[in-house]
């Protein structure tokens, strides 16, 4: 309070003498008082409607249109549009950039184009992604897209459904543009997917599959931070996340989302009332969001079935049997890795996920190391006492036998 009512006199000095108005980007509660000052104020962002009593003019601004937003891109490459082949269309329907924003993303473009660093459609995309990339540092985390389709191993079926949400997400501009699937008044043209399964059975690494896929950001909501004890703040958070990975069409994973996205509880009290509120807003803004939102759970029971039939598409995530528990073990150790006599269908035997694999041969490979030698099966059994220890499992004498 004393720094607002510090810079609103700071703000009333420079109203009287110079004539300024101020510009207020996303305003908070605490800039409620500086609507009741003297002098013009613009406000811009989700919660613009702040409180006062001073007369207020709202103007909702539609996003610039796809075609509007290709002629600025052609009017700023000039002469280097000429060796866009179709990359331009492809940008226009995913990102929703306003005119500065497009602007500065063709100027980045075009220095790439001219100086033949790369191709022209793949400079265009960087550009409009760099741009578009959401401001997210408070309420999640930016998650590297490292993983790649060969690093999955996952049965057919639910293969082939990862596929395909790439595919919806890739193809949206012609099935809904082009081919006329677009209905009006349709509330969203995002794919919203649920990762259902056990803990380390890679629901997070088919999200960054699926980031690196698309050349997308990947953001990993913070939950601690999003759900608030604070009636009305909750929506809030959701609102600014969403809000700002709209336009970039970023990828939002939910992780744990059975901690936001439960049972609807009965109405009770007053409490169970602003849950309820709090989901139903979720759904709203799933509908309306344009990207691609992904919740995992490690309980499908426990989420709501009137919120799974919003869901586009449901991949469920199995606990690796013996061949796929192979499959990870044989990939996971790097071929510039020293190893001396590891036997991976022994190693196969012990019962835990992919997640708790990984661990293993890492932890094992830092033991190497500090012996001085190449990674062994004593390694390897040592880290996994200490993996399974972590995990709460017992391990079982079949399960390890042979191994040293």
């Amino acid at each position: 309070i004393v720094e607002r009512d510090s810079f609103a006199r700071l703000w009333a000095r420079e109203v009287r003498l110079a004539g300024r108005a101020l510009l207020i980007e996303n305003p908070g509660p605490a800039c409620d008082g500086l609507v009741r000052e003297d002098g013009p104020v613009f406000v811009h962002g989700s919660a613009a409607d702040m409180a006062g009593a001073r007369p207020r003019l709202k103007l909702v601004l539609p996003p610039l249109p796809a075609g509007d937003q290709a002629q600025v891109w052609q009017s700023r490459l000039g002469a280097a549009g000429r060796r866009i082949n179709g990359g331009l269309d492809r940008v226009t329907g995913h990102f929703t950039l306003g005119f500065s924003d497009t602007e500065e993303a063709a100027a980045t473009a075009r220095r790439v184009i001219d100086s033949d660093r790369g191709q022209p459609d793949q400079a265009l995309w960087d550009a409009a992604r760099a741009v578009a990339r959401p401001r997210l540092s408070d309420l999640a985390v930016d998650l590297p897209a490292l993983a790649d389709w060969p690093e999955l191993v996952l049965p057919d079926r639910e293969t082939k459904t990862l596929r395909a949400i790439a595919a919806q997400v890739r193809q949206r501009q012609q099935v809904y543009n082009e081919w006329g699937f677009a209905r009006e008044g349709e509330r969203g043209r995002g794919v919203s997917v649920l990762f259902s399964g056990p803990s380390g059975t890679g629901k997070t690494m088919s999200a960054e599959v699926l980031a690196r896929e698309l050349q997308l950001d990947l953001f990993r909501i913070d939950l601690s931070r999003v759900v608030s004890k604070f009636i009305g703040e909750t929506e809030k958070n959701l609102a600014t996340v969403f809000d700002a990975a709209e336009d970039g069409g970023a990828i939002l994973l939910f992780d744990e989302a059975d901690a936001l996205f439960g049972k609807r509880s009965e109405v009770r009290d007053s409490h169970d009332r602003y849950a309820n509120m709090e989901v139903s807003y979720l759904l709203q803004r799933m509908e309306a969001y344009r990207g691609l939102a992904i919740l995992t759970t490690n309980f499908r029971a426990a989420l709501d079935k009137a919120f799974a039939r919003r869901l586009r598409f449901i991949v469920e995530f199995p606990f690796p049997g013996y061949e796929e528990r192979l499959r990870i073990w044989q990939r996971v150790i790097p071929d510039r890795a020293e190893t001396q006599g590891l036997d991976f269908a022994k190693l196969a035997q012990l019962g835990v996920a992919g997640g708790a694999i990984r661990n293993i041969a890492l932890n094992a490979a830092f033991l190497a190391a500090e012996d001085g030698g190449p990674i062994c099966m004593a390694h390897l059994g040592r880290a996994a006492e200490a993996e399974c220890a972590k995990i709460e499992k017992k391990i079982a004498s079949s399960e390890t036998r042979g191994w040293v």
